[in-house]
């Protein structure tokens, strides 16, 4: 009797599909791939963790001065960095300015970051009247440079460390509010807006849902950028007397009083001004690597 073969049908195989990586996925990747922006980065995180981490890197008192050791040169036996006019460790108050110049400088950009974003997103959307009384307000600011409103504002609520930290919040916030306002008046218009619009969403849904993705990206890269202007101008305002009082180590402080050192130890009185200066250029460059990141069109 002749044996019936019988076939079974084989199982299908399933069917892998690429998941497709959502934006900030593929604005990572990027940014992780630029060498330049992730040194950049290295930078800051060093600069950073000596700030936060300096009462466990150095056990120097960054407050107490010997004037027997006054001006050392740097790498000289127990102070790296040299000392100051006063005999106080550079290194140690080095890595302490860091705290206050760090705070001085990305405090107030957060700040404008979400003050000017609010505004730019009410101006933006309801537009009309509104919009016009807030940006024609805005632009006084921009009747004066950076530099001079700050000194002036800073000047006129006297020195201190919050006062140039409100100072700076207020020369910033303008500028986010233009971004903020001029993506959110082309979100606006946009047609699935108006189709939200229609169905009956309230404005907070549509801005909170559909326009608030759509104008972050925009306003962060630019708020990115004015880190480095930040740094510059905090650095400016303590060198100028109008920010932090001494004898707190901070940077821009450091390097007004160290003045009258940089004919006698040139190196160590230009130390302060170095490290604004690497924070400076580190935070741009970083700046341009999420600007690059973001523009996923490329």
């Amino acid at each position: 009797m002749a044996s019936s073969i019988q076939f079974f049908p084989q199982p299908a195989m399933p069917v892998v599909t690429a998941q497709p990586r959502g934006y900030w996925t593929t604005v990572l990747r990027q940014l992780l791939r630029d060498p330049v922006a992730m040194g950049a980065a290295l930078v800051i995180l060093l600069i950073v963790g000596a700030a936060v981490f300096a009462p466990w890197l150095s056990s120097t008192d960054p407050f107490k001065g010997s004037m027997i050791r006054r001006l050392l040169p740097i790498g000289s036996e127990g102070h790296w960095f040299g000392t100051d006019e006063l005999g106080r460790d550079m290194l140690t108050r080095l890595m302490y300015g860091g705290r206050l110049s760090l705070t001085m400088g990305v405090l107030p950009v957060l700040a404008a970051f979400g003050i000017g974003t609010s505004i730019g997103l009410l101006a933006g959307y309801v537009g009309g009247k509104l919009n016009m009384i807030i940006m024609r307000v805005l632009d006084v600011f921009y009747a004066f440079p950076s530099v001079l409103l700050a000194v002036a504002i800073s000047g006129a609520l006297g020195p201190g460390m919050s006062n140039s930290i409100l100072a700076l919040t207020l020369v910033f916030v303008p500028q986010i509010v233009r971004v903020a306002e001029s993506v959110t008046t082309q979100v606006r218009k946009l047609d699935y807006i108006e189709a939200a619009r229609m169905s009956g969403a309230s404005a907070f849904s549509i801005i909170r849902v559909h326009v608030l993705g759509n104008v972050l990206g925009p306003v962060f890269v630019y708020a990115t950028g004015l880190l480095s202007v930040s740094m510059i101008l905090a650095a400016g305002l303590s060198f100028l007397g109008l920010g932090v009082r001494p004898p707190e180590p901070e940077w821009g402080l450091m390097l007004n009083t160290l003045r009258s050192a940089i004919f006698r130890n040139p190196w160590v009185a230009a130390l302060p001004g170095l490290f604004i200066f690497m924070t400076s250029i580190a935070f741009n460059l970083l700046a341009d690597g999420v600007r690059s990141a973001m523009d996923i069109r490329r």
